[in-house]
């Protein structure tokens, strides 16, 4: 896929403020087409109206992208998957109660996917997985499937270390994601038609109740 094409500078001065340009320009691109997926949808937004959005000719954002479709990948593995191994590393590395950590992630998740623009990926590839299944697959297997583990690796610490009881794994993993979802479902479709309410306070119920419901309180 069309990823960062390199052009050919000719003048020593001028070719440092273009190359500090041309390596600003594709977070720039990413940024408008986020923007404008998260406006119009996927289906309806095009490739002019991504280069109009990010101020720069269609020619120019063919350089760098060669579809949407390559800039929805070059979404996810540029904004989610290096947050999504973060917190895989420090799942691996904890040391601790596996409330905290369950208790961490949902905050992590929280603070990095619903309270930023990152949160109309969700309600995106729901709205949009039957027109572009196979964008819906490579989500799904790069990022939905890799959170689940996650959760499954924490829950399963939580039943060795005889905090949580024990139940199915990956149906506990699909619970504790299901609201959070929701959430980012909600905020980008019937928020603005609908009362709104405090979402930390949503959240910290949410945590309340999971953590007590695998507890068996």
């Amino acid at each position: 896929m069309g990823f960062f094409m390199s052009l050919s500078s000719h003048t020593s001065g001028s070719s440092s403020r273009w190359k500090r340009r041309k390596e600003a320009r594709p977070e720039e691109i990413l940024d408008a087409a986020l923007e404008l997926f998260t406006e119009k949808g996927f289906s309806a937004a095009r490739m002019m109206d991504v280069a109009r959005k990010a101020g720069i000719s269609k020619g120019t954002l063919y350089l760098y992208f060669d579809s949407k479709e390559a800039i929805f990948h070059a979404l996810i593995q540029q904004m989610i998957l290096p947050e999504l191994h973060k917190v895989e590393d420090r799942v691996a590395h904890y040391e601790g109660t596996a409330e905290n950590l369950l208790r961490e992630l949902l905050m992590t998740w929280w603070d990095t996917v619903i309270k930023t623009r990152l949160s109309a990926i969700p309600k995106l590839m729901i709205s949009e997985s039957g027109n572009f299944p196979e964008l819906a697959e490579f989500f799904t297997h790069n990022v939905v499937q890799r959170a689940r583990k996650l959760y499954i690796k924490v829950f399963e610490l939580g039943v060795k270390n005889g905090e949580f009881k024990d139940c199915d794994h990956e149906i506990v993993a699909r619970l504790i994601i299901a609201p959070l979802i929701q959430a980012a479902v909600w905020k980008h479709s019937l928020a603005r038609f609908d009362h709104d309410y405090d979402m930390q306070a949503y959240l910290e119920l949410h945590i309340e109740f999971i953590i007590k419901g695998l507890k068996g309180k």
